[in-house]
């Protein structure tokens, strides 16, 4: 099995929304779809590919901005969360939004889920692991029966950086002992798809983060 990943950036918070799909299918599963649905809804066009589900892998605004269009593109697409910020999407208040003074809410949840869920969407098994910290309910996406393995982490762990933990909800403790559990154990060749900047691998973040690396 093939996955392919496409992102688009979504202004104003440079925060990156993924397409991937498995290769030769006409179907595709979007993460985090931010505040430029549309350059992911002509994209999807261009390639015929129809989205079976809407991931996201936490409430804040920049990353469910996009649900709303994507759920009205593709109505049968389910929205999936942790079950922990589930309640962001249709409170701006908790993702955020209401402080920035543009209210946004998403439609609820189809699936709110739990540590350790297997997913299958689009032909693609996947599963879903709690790493909060960041936000209470911050799940991450792993797909596993491939080489190398992929993550769509989210807010959790950039290249030489962490997600946030001073929002509402956060905590540095959490999310650090998160990424140890969950990501230090995989491959070091494991590619890292984050909410922001640029792509890593679980073994350089081990060695180089300077917030959960070997040094930190």
């Amino acid at each position: 099995m093939r996955i392919l990943v496409h992102t688009v950036v979504s202004q104003p918070f440079s925060e990156n929304s993924y397409i991937f799909w498995r290769e030769g299918s006409s179907q595709a599963l979007v993460v985090d779809p931010g505040f430029e649905p549309e350059a992911i809804l002509d994209w999807l066009a261009e390639r015929e590919l129809v989205v079976a589900a809407i991931l996201n892998t936490h409430g804040h605004v920049d990353h469910i901005a996009g649900n709303r269009a994507m759920k009205e593109a593709f109505p049968d697409a389910p929205i999936l969360i942790g079950a922990g910020d589930a309640i962001m999407l249709i409170d701006p208040e908790h993702n955020l939004s209401a402080g920035h003074g543009i209210p946004i809410t998403s439609p609820p949840a189809d699936r709110k889920l739990q540590d350790s869920e297997q997913l299958n969407y689009a032909d693609i098994p996947m599963e879903c692991w709690d790493i909060p910290g960041h936000s209470p309910g911050h799940i991450v996406f792993a797909i596993r029966n491939i080489t190398p393995t992929i993550v769509f982490g989210g807010d959790v762990l950039f290249r030489g950086s962490v997600g946030r933990t001073d929002f509402p909800g956060g905590s540095f403790e959490q999310l650090e002992a998160g990424i140890k559990a969950k990501l230090w154990v995989l491959p070091a060749d494991t590619i890292v798809y984050p909410g922001h900047g640029p792509t890593t691998t679980v073994g350089h973040e081990m060695r180089t983060n300077p917030y959960v690396g070997q040094g930190a």
